[in-house]
């Protein structure tokens, strides 16, 4: 189910229910019963990110091959980016960093080092603030072009990879992102590390749902997350998983 579609038919839905209620002679109360389940699909397609409700979100590859990409949204952060990054490097593991414009200034070393070590950067807007998803079009526009350009200054590349904050979706969120032509990249595997679980629970819960094709969304602004990163990896390599690049999961380019 689409937006497109869901308002489609609830409108017709309307339409016949009207009718019917005016040949009928019956309360036109029961013209708005189709409201119920469109309010239900709007909320549901906008929470969940794989719906692709509004717009296409890739999720994860449809593959047999033992291949997982692994993300970090949020960053960069002076403290827990590093530790990633020294893990990464460690086990020799390609990530994607989707990044907030306003968490680059002071950061920008680490921008640098992102990109240096052969790392991936993707939008995140710039403020990821809690009411960004009450935003217009053009308000959307700004948040992506902003953080574009201060990464754009850094790095002298053009990021395509956006990644809705909080994986929340709206039409004018997938507006915004078709006229800037991002390519909108969600995750099938949520470790939920910046919650107050254990390091051994969240790394369980990632694990346990491994499988080929699989993108792995982390933050790195937790103190779990680098150990979780740790055993996650651990996993895959005693499995025969391969940790390969978000753009060579999905074939999609990275930058413009």
């Amino acid at each position: 189910m689409t937006f497109k579609l869901a308002s489609l038919s609830c409108i017709v839905e309307c339409v016949v229910i009207a009718f019917l209620c005016y040949k009928l002679e019956i309360s036109w109360s029961w013209s708005a019963i189709p409201l119920i389940p469109y309010i239900a699909f709007i909320i549901y397609g906008s929470a969940n990110i794989k719906s692709n409700f509004y717009t296409k979100v890739h999720c994860s590859s449809i593959t047999t091959e033992k291949q997982i990409a692994i993300t970090f949204d949020d960053g960069p952060h002076f403290e827990f980016t590093p530790k990633i990054l020294s893990t990464l490097y460690k086990y020799n593991s390609p990530a994607t960093f989707f990044v907030i414009g306003k968490n680059i200034q002071g950061n920008e070393n680490l921008i640098r080092k992102i990109d240096s070590a052969g790392h991936t950067i993707g939008n995140h807007t710039f403020s990821h603030s809690f009411f960004i998803d009450f935003k217009g079009k053009t308000g959307f526009m700004v948040e992506l072009d902003t953080t574009s350009d201060i990464v754009y200054d850094i790095i002298k590349k053009r990021m395509n990879y956006f990644r809705p904050p909080y994986g929340v979706t709206t039409p004018h969120l997938a507006s915004a992102a078709k006229a800037l032509k991002y390519e909108l990249i969600g995750w099938n595997i949520r470790s939920l590390d910046t919650t107050k679980d254990t390091e051994e629970k969240i790394a369980n819960r990632v694990i346990s749902q491994v499988k080929p094709g699989a993108i792995i969304l982390f933050h790195d602004t937790s103190e779990k997350t680098a150990e979780v990163l740790k055993q996650t990896l651990n996993f895959a390599k005693e499995n025969g998983f391969k940790i390969v690049s978000v753009e060579e999961l999905l074939k999609i380019k990275a930058y413009s």
